[in-house]
């Protein structure tokens, strides 16, 4: 049975000039002793350099030039989270991969037991955090929110998992044919299947730096995610529009008897507020609509996903 294991480690990096040299150190130190111990034989660690304005580039070239399997891939401008993490797993070479955020809020000591994991026959191996003691409240809040709305909408995904996540080469393989350029990676990957299995961990606090993701991200995230895997929001739109059809309706027919009755009150209110009502109600639908148009948009124009500028440590 061959027990060699080659290790790819994928990190997206925008604006971690505090953050990145402390990160390296412990997957250096970490990887180092894996091999000691024989439960890898050979590691790569993959930068991804989404369009840094700081001097992430410049550090990352540094760790590069002493270190031969720390490899970068350098964006020409800011192309976001997802692109990055993706443009970062295509490069992975090794027999599995592992995709963790650069602020080590995921600690890199939880990839010895997705190896573990991995080794036992899982082709998948999801990294989700037990509590967010460290999270503020309405961070929790908000994050508790999320995942809880992306379910209700038909979105099969982890509650409390991010991106840290373990692939096999052949789920590798796999997610390479997802071509989408709206892309929800937390998404793509329970929708692929393969044999997985849950790693538990603490979330740590961010080591330095601030957020990547803030409420705006966050929200933005939530809206790529439902109208990139789910059509409920046009069937509540399409129930809705029925049932305040079906209210207007009955309405209709009460404003009639009244009228041949001789009791109807004159008066503005009976008026104007359905109309607000239903103006309203129109424009969400519209805005609903021209979400799921604006993502077909974006596809139909095949535009690249990201760009890469440089790479360093790579071979030809």
């Amino acid at each position: 049975m061959d027990t060699s294991l080659k290790l790819s480690i994928v990190i997206p990096c925008y604006n971690e000039e505090q953050v990145i040299e402390e990160t390296n150190r412990r997957l250096q130190q970490l990887l180092e002793g894996w091999i000691r111990t024989a439960l890898i034989t050979h590691y790569e660690i993959i930068y991804v350099n989404d369009g840094s304005r700081d001097s992430t580039l410049k550090k990352l070239k540094e760790l590069a030039n002493r270190n031969q399997n720390i490899k970068i891939i350098s964006f020409s401008n800011n192309f976001g989270h997802q692109a990055a993490l993706t443009a970062g797993l295509y490069h992975a070479t090794g027999d599995a991969a592992v995709s963790l955020d650069a602020d080590l809020q995921d600690p890199p000591e939880v990839i010895e037991e997705m190896i573990q994991a991995y080794r036992s026959g899982s082709e998948i191996v999801y990294g989700v955090r037990k509590e967010r003691k460290t999270d503020t409240f309405f961070k929790r809040a908000t994050a508790l929110a999320f995942y809880k709305l992306m379910l209700f909408m038909g979105v099969n995904c982890f509650y409390n998992h991010g991106d840290c996540r373990l692939l096999s080469q052949r789920v590798l393989r796999e997610f390479k044919k997802y071509e989408e350029i709206n892309r929800f990676i937390r998404g793509i990957i329970p929708l692929m299947g393969f044999n997985y299995s849950i790693v538990e961990y603490d979330r740590e606090k961010r080591y330095a730096g601030e957020t990547k993701y803030p409420l705006r991200k966050m929200i933005s995230l939530a809206i790529e995610g439902i109208t990139s895997f789910s059509s409920v929001p046009l069937r509540i739109a399409s129930l809705l529009g029925f049932m305040i059809f079906i209210g207007t309706l009955l309405l209709s027919i009460w404003v009639l008897i009244v009228t041949l009755g001789h009791a109807s009150v004159p008066g503005w209110a009976s008026t104007v507020l359905p109309v607000y009502f239903l103006g309203g109600i129109q424009l969400i639908f519209f805005g609903i609509l021209g979400e799921y148009i604006g993502k077909i948009y974006m596809e139909v124009k095949k535009r690249p996903l990201f760009i890469i500028k440089e790479k360093f440590n790579f071979e030809d």
